[in-house]
């Protein structure tokens, strides 16, 4: 079995950590697509879409932390990524029906921009609505 150089890797919510510690590859949902980041990658800068963030503790062995994740940003600068992100659910984690709760307000808020009776941002509005969606996908209850 290949050894896989480890680095530091970070998940960081705006309540704090959600994941911290050493790993062979992060992969997080970048705007243009998946970013994956090994050991010793270029130093990066990304803003981050809401979706699934995994952290690959050992590929090896298939040890891996699966993360629903809202949007953010990500910096990769000298063996160190960050992943800055409004919210990240371990799937093991994932509620359901807050999930479901989340994603029927914002729909119902986005339509009222739409209807011309909110001023609420879009783009935020979007975003929550694929967060909730991604939590439910993750957690294996879409549909």
């Amino acid at each position: 079995m290949a050894q896989h150089p480890k680095f530091s890797v970070s998940v960081v919510t705006p309540e704090g950590p959600a994941f911290e510690g050493e790993a062979e590859m992060i992969v997080v949902p970048g705007a243009a697509g998946e970013i994956g980041v090994l050991a010793r990658h270029a130093p990066l800068v990304a803003m981050l879409n809401a979706g699934s963030t995994r952290v690959y503790l050992d590929m090896d062995t298939d040890e891996i932390r699966t993360f629903a994740t809202g949007p953010g940003f990500f910096q990769v600068l000298e063996d160190r990524a960050i992943a800055l992100v409004d919210d990240a659910v371990m799937a093991r984690d994932i509620d359901k029906d807050r999930a479901r709760r989340q994603l029927e307000e914002a729909k119902a808020e986005l339509e009222k921009v739409e209807a011309g009776e909110s001023s609420a941002d879009t783009w935020q509005l979007e975003q929550r609505i694929k967060h909730a969606e991604n939590q439910l996908n993750v957690s294996g209850a879409a549909g």
